[in-house]
């Protein structure tokens, strides 16, 4: 895992994510790349390379403050900045550098917050094929031991998108338990287990429920994992929130990170 990318928001709170961000690259010796996107429009009469400029330096320095509220523990930051889409830009820097994994964190712990990822962190969710790891604020990093998998399909494209999972298992020596859960509609297909898979699992639990998430609510307590991680597809663990990008903690939330792996099949 060689390089991380920590997109900077406005939260009071970024800071935090990025302190996780340096602990979890420690362990890894990877790079962190620390970006910032806006978007700058002008008006007649305006230079927009002078604009432009101007908006850059101020975003350099917003993000210099939020990597001095950090011990950088010796880990290389890099700063990055795009004027555009935010999808646009990471998959930009993912093209330019490899992005093996995004690190960002949930919209709030709050209770009374009724979205688990806000409209930023889910359009990088929902719209990349790149590894994110969602990390609740406040976390502290913590080597992780035990690793849920949950999935209605037991079918990959490729086996090399387990990779941030395999990594971390070997990093941590962690148990990985799979969790298929049958949900309305599967087929045959689907209860066959890629042997990827299979290889570094500890342990198969079959469920059934009317969503992956449900099934992995009723699984939650007894297995007590450090790490959840789930498979992002068009028809997978987020498939009734694929249309619009914020995510309620209705339909889902989660108290420890969540790895959430690229497209297995649509």
């Amino acid at each position: 895992m060689k390089n991380i990318l920590v997109p900077i928001g406005t939260s009071p709170d970024a800071h935090e994510t990025l302190q996780y961000a340096i602990d979890f690259a420690t362990a890894f010796s990877s790079k962190i790349y620390v970006m910032e996107v806006f978007n700058v429009s002008i008006g007649a009469g305006r230079s927009l390379k002078n604009v432009e400029e101007k908006v850059t330096e101020s975003s350099i320095e917003h993000v210099k403050e939020i990597i001095s509220k950090t011990d950088s523990k010796g880990i290389e930051i890099k700063v990055a900045t795009y004027n555009g889409d935010l999808i646009d830009g990471l998959k930009g820097i993912d093209k330019e550098l490899g992005i093996d994994l995004i690190i960002i964190a949930p919209r709030s712990n709050d209770v009374t917050e009724e979205l688990y990822l806000g409209h930023t962190s889910g359009r990088i969710i929902k719209r990349t094929d790149i590894p994110t790891l969602i990390v609740p604020r406040g976390s502290e990093f913590k080597p992780m031991q035990g690793i849920l998998t949950a999935f209605k399909s037991g079918v990959l494209k490729r086996k090399r998108i387990l990779d941030p999972l395999v990594q971390i298992k070997a990093k941590f020596n962690a148990k990985v338990n799979l969790l298929l859960v049958k949900t309305p509609g599967y087929s045959d297909d689907d209860l066959k287990v890629n042997t990827a898979l299979m290889d570094i699992s500890s342990q198969l639990t079959l469920a059934e429920a009317p969503t992956t998430y449900l099934g992995v609510l009723e699984h939650f307590q007894s297995q007590h994992p450090d790490l959840l991680c789930v498979f992002r597809r068009k028809r997978g663990f987020f498939k009734n929130l694929w249309e619009k990008n914020t995510i309620p903690k209705s339909e889902f939330s989660s108290r420890i990170p969540v790895l959430v792996l690229s497209v297995k099949k649509d």
